[in-house]
């Protein structure tokens, strides 16, 4: 399962990337060899001329999709991702290379990667890749949908149906920059992705915990660890010491003692084991009164009194499967494990004399479950919504600077008074979250259709007309506090600048919700939502 690592020399020097679907060729002004350095298909020889070397950056821009778009201009056998009439092709000839025999790399989370030979890589699709890399990595095909391959690079994430080619796709690719990433020319032009072997966005989180095969568990938690350190997924400080802890466990190893421990730990920095925000420290006044060092040394000590705790505890539940298990049951606590993240913006509330407002950046996080809408800066959730307590809709622009948007329709209260609550997100990616909702409602609809009742008791297919479902609340009724207010999970609908209503939404004039009613005219039960109209069958990726 121990994959080789990556040296970044060794990726930059002793490899050559050919580009797919375009030729590499001479600047002779710069006198720097250009190459998109697509899916990675790697030459073994080294450079005798000049290369423009790249580094991976930060994901600024999120982008996650298995679906499908509804176009004229897409040809049979074509990928479904179409460039838009009005804009420029960005797509350069094919490359003779895809035709021959090439070493191709599938990067995992991490520096790890599965090499493979592939033939005809101009032609092969993700379910062809994907029987190499399950045989290269021994995952059983219990497990196989648990992973699906993506098409990453610092600006756009990309996950792959099965039918997909990559190399195909990927002559595309600038293309899908400009549609759907608010990314500069130049950015555009040097972006370059790669081939990576991720958790499929699809996969329910009840499967993950029947899984028995520790390599697949391993490669679960890292993905999920990484989400964790980085920010992606917020959580309260019992939730990422408790990961910390575990994180610790099984990268240390159990049965050390404190001072072995403590040392372990500084060696590896707190951010080995912590989120990023909280391992640096969180600014503000408390922090800088209280010192950087201080704070470090908490986490620390607290980090080590765990630990200990586990050493302590009984030597059966010990085992490195035990402890990933803990690992992934623990992040399926936090509602958007496992969704797709789409970059987005969302008003301020005005605010001063002036009534000055502007806009924030946030993470649309969407999952099987629900839509999470997250900030960004501030590591929390503003506004979490399950499937049955929305309605959205999309909105293209209607001129010149006007923005996509995705709206969200909830339940809400003003002054005792129930109103219907619009947020509006503006995004270029706001048409494959309205798609990716939709996927998801239908595919919870299916389930819930196929779902057998129990005895005694009602499931919510079988719920009575004019009675809330189990999960569901009467017209007019507060949501239960589930959890504390403080919590990061907790939506602050409080801080949101959004559209209060009370007449089903007539002067809204651009919303056009796909629901058959306003929240206050539907019956109190499992809404119906109409089907997408889509050119071709939906496939998990």
């Amino acid at each position: 399962m121990d994959m080789p690592s990556i040296d970044p020399q060794q990726k930059q020097h002793n490899w050559f990337r050919v580009t797919v679907g375009a030729v590499s060729w001479f600047h002779p002004d710069r006198g720097y060899c250009c190459s998109l350095k697509t899916v990675f298909i790697l030459l073994q020889e080294s450079l005798s001329g000049y290369c423009r070397s790249s580094e991976k950056r930060s994901c600024s821009v999120l982008f996650q999709n298995t679906f499908t778009f509804k176009t004229d201009q897409m040809e049979e056998g074509e990928c479904g991702f179409p460039p838009e009439p009005s804009e420029p092709s960005q797509r350069g000839s094919i490359s003779s290379s895809g035709l021959r025999a090439q070493d191709v790399l599938v990067y995992l989370v991490g520096d790890s990667a599965v090499h493979l030979c592939v033939e005809g890589v101009g032609c092969v699709s993700v379910q062809e890749l994907g029987r190499s890399v399950r045989e290269a990595l021994h995952i059983p095909d219990s497990a196989q949908d648990a992973f699906a391959f993506w098409l990453c690079s610092p600006l756009l994430e990309l996950q792959l149906k099965p039918k997909h080619q990559p190399y195909k796709l990927c002559r595309q690719w600038q293309d899908l920059l400009y549609r759907f990433t608010e990314a500069s020319e130049e950015d555009i032009s040097q972006d370059e992705p790669c081939l990576q072997y991720r958790r499929n966005v699809f996969y329910p989180k009840a499967k993950e915990l029947q899984i028995e095969d520790e390599g697949v568990l391993r490669l679960l938690y890292d993905e999920a660890k990484g989400n964790i350190l980085e920010g992606r997924y917020p959580c309260d400080p019992e939730h990422w010491l408790r990961l910390g802890v575990l994180t610790c466990a099984l990268e240390l190893g159990v049965g050390l003692d404190a001072p072995a421990t403590a040392a372990a730990i500084r060696k590896k920095k707190l951010s080995s084991f912590l989120p990023a925000h909280v391992a640096g420290g969180g600014g503000g006044l408390l922090s800088a009164l209280r010192g950087k060092s201080g704070r470090q040394a908490e986490l620390e000590q607290n980090l080590l009194d765990e630990y200990l705790l586990i050493n302590a505890g009984d030597s059966s539940t010990q085992d490195t499967t035990n402890f990933l298990r803990q690992y992934l049951s623990t992040c399926h606590s936090l509602p958007y494990y496992g969704c797709a993240f789409f970059s987005g913006e969302i008003d301020k509330p005005a605010q001063g004399i002036l009534q000055r407002g502007g806009r924030k950046t946030v993470n649309v996080a969407i999952s099987l479950d629900g839509v999470y809408v997250i900030d960004i800066k501030e590591k929390h959730v503003l506004l979490g919504l399950r499937f049955h307590e929305l309605s959205w809709d999309h909105s293209y622009p209607e001129g010149e600077g006007d923005s996509h948007i995705l709206w969200l329709e909830f339940d809400g209260e003003e002054a005792g008074t129930p109103v219907n609550k619009l947020l509006k997100i503006y995004s270029k990616q706001a048409e494959l979250m309205s798609g990716l909702i939709e996927f998801c409602v239908e595919m919870g609809t299916a389930a819930d259709g196929a779902a057998p009742g129990t005895d005694g008791e009602l499931t919510l297919t079988q719920q009575p007309p004019g009675q809330p479902g189990p999960s569901g609340r009467a017209r007019g009724g507060r949501r239960g506090k589930l959890r504390r207010q403080s919590s990061v999970v907790c939506s602050r609908v409080h801080t949101l600048s959004t559209i209060s209503y009370v007449d089903d939404g007539k002067e809204i004039k651009r919303l056009k919700p796909k629901r058959a009613a306003s929240f206050f005219t539907r019956q109190a039960t499992v809404p119906s939502y109409s089907a997408v109209q889509v050119g071709e069958s939906l496939e998990q990726g």
